[in-house]
């Protein structure tokens, strides 16, 4: 096969690709749309006021990981007491912070050691004592103090612990709105015909929003566009990605900083899986495996309303950290989970979910990457077509435009977080210049995420904060 031929075939291969992504989003945004509109008809703030009056809500376990989180761990736990629940308890789990997390914790709430028993269904690192309150307003708070074996081991330490059926997971860096659980849990209420094993909500970017008092009190645009970037792709990714598969219940991954699960169910899965960075994901496709070989039909739950609020990266080295392990952990559990991948035994999980996730979220960068080193090749060698180059990536670069406007469309006909026209505005301008400058730098970070994952390397990197506006 001559050389000029081999690169035709290569260009028609990326293109292929190219159509086939944006057909992907294409039918990932109507679905989404389909979802969202059938939620805001079937979900009335008015239906959620007697929820809260009813003796019979589910009691939660909120269980929140902590790693030298001095900066914000006082503001999150009291912004985690006030929420409006008839019934819930908090573990924060201290996994071996070097700073002073615990001795803020025991300062501020007036914690001492409990001497009660309690069972460990999941081995984990040595705990090494447990915390009670001594003030009644903070009855419901416990704290695990142990040795450090990473946020999985940390969660399924809370696991262990947790006293109720129903068990939230969420970061310790995270703000909740005050009806979270309200909303959360409604999955487990509804449904009648399948047992439902999880479910999840969407997350939002606090960065510059004002927090007084452990709650969000005024919803403000990132001032850095770093933050802007990352709140467009948390858009696309919520309310045009999950969405869509929450409506053909194929949801890989709820995300580990919130999400609700059936205790039973995680201890019978083994609980999180500390050899992957990529434990929330992981554990979600366990559960799902576990409830299809039991033959119990079952679903996963999502709740498009912003129900969480967290810090994301705005420092370049921190986003580079963060990206690498995201990456490290789609491919983990994709190798872990490989047998599933076009099996029909697994249904939608195997026929759809799984080769989705593999070559549109592992491969993606990869592909991308490759295409950008082909590209430049045949610039050096003057085998470079520039009509047909220019028109195509004016192409990929106004859909991918189009794309993100569509997200700040859905967030505007849902929830309307951002009333202010020049916000809006601003979001829009963030989205003419994130593929020119966000998308590359993620992609090259998911490149040396897979880089590192063929060295083995295991470790999650140092995720530092700045913490909340007050």
């Amino acid at each position: 096969m001559k050389v000029d031929h081999l690169f035709s075939i290569f260009a028609w291969l990326f293109i292929a690709y190219s159509i086939l992504v944006y057909l992907g989003y294409l039918v990932g945004a109507l679905f989404s749309f389909l979802e969202l509109r059938e939620y805001k008809q079937n979900n009335l703030l008015e239906n959620e006021v007697p929820l809260l009056k009813t003796s019979n809500l589910p009691a939660v376990s909120i269980l929140a990981p902590a790693y030298n989180e001095s900066v914000t761990i006082i503001e999150n736990v009291r912004s985690l007491l006030t929420l409006n629940y008839p019934a819930f308890e908090i573990v924060i789990i201290n996994d071996g912070s070097s700073d002073d997390s615990l001795e803020k914790l025991i300062a501020t709430f007036q914690l001492k050691k409990d001497t009660s028993p309690h069972y460990n269904f999941i081995a984990t690192a040595e705990v090494k004592a447990v915390y009670k309150s001594q003030l009644s307003s903070f009855a419901s708070l416990t704290v695990i103090d142990k040795e450090n074996g990473g946020k999985a081991d940390a969660l399924n330490a809370g696991v262990n612990i947790a006293e109720h059926q129903l068990v939230c997971c969420i970061d310790v860096d995270c703000i909740l709105e005050q009806d979270a659980l309200v909303k959360l849990v409604k999955p487990f209420l509804n449904s009648t015909k399948k047992k439902v094993i999880a479910a999840g909500g969407v997350i939002r970017i606090a960065n510059s929003c004002t927090i007084e008092d452990g709650k969000l009190v005024k919803v403000e645009l990132p001032k850095s566009f770093i933050a802007r970037a990352q709140l467009l792709e948390y858009f696309r990714a919520f309310l045009m990605g999950r969405m869509a598969w929450s409506r053909i219940d194929g949801l890989l991954i709820i995300s580990g900083a919130f999400g609700m699960f059936d205790k039973n169910l995680i201890i019978e899965a083994g609980g999180y899986n500390t050899k992957t960075v990529g434990e929330d994901m992981e554990l979600l496709v366990r559960m799902r495996k576990m409830m299809r070989k039991k033959e119990v039909p079952y679903e996963v739950g999502f709740i498009p309303n912003p129900l969480c609020w967290t810090e994301v990266p705005e420092d370049l080295n921190v986003l580079s950290r963060q990206r690498n392990r995201w990456a490290r952990g789609c491919a983990e559990t994709l190798w872990i989970h490989r047998r599933m991948l076009f099996n029909p035994y697994y249904k939608t999980l195997g026929l759809l979910s799984a080769p989705y996730w593999f070559f549109f979220e592992w491969l993606a960068p990869i592909i991308e990457f490759i295409g950008i080193l082909f590209f430049i090749y045949l610039t050096f060698t003057g085998q470079v077509n520039w009509v047909y180059s220019i028109s195509f990536f004016i192409v990929v670069y106004f859909l991918s435009v189009l794309f993100s406007i569509t997200a700040i469309f859905f967030e505007e006909y849902s929830f309307q977080q951002y009333k202010n026209l020049k916000d809006i505005f601003k979001l829009i301008l963030a989205s003419f210049l994130d593929p020119l400058i966000f998308h590359p730098l993620v992609m090259w970070y998911s490149i040396r995420g897979n880089i590192d994952l063929f060295r083995k390397k295991k470790g999650w990197g140092k995720m530092t904060r700045k913490g909340f506006t007050k």
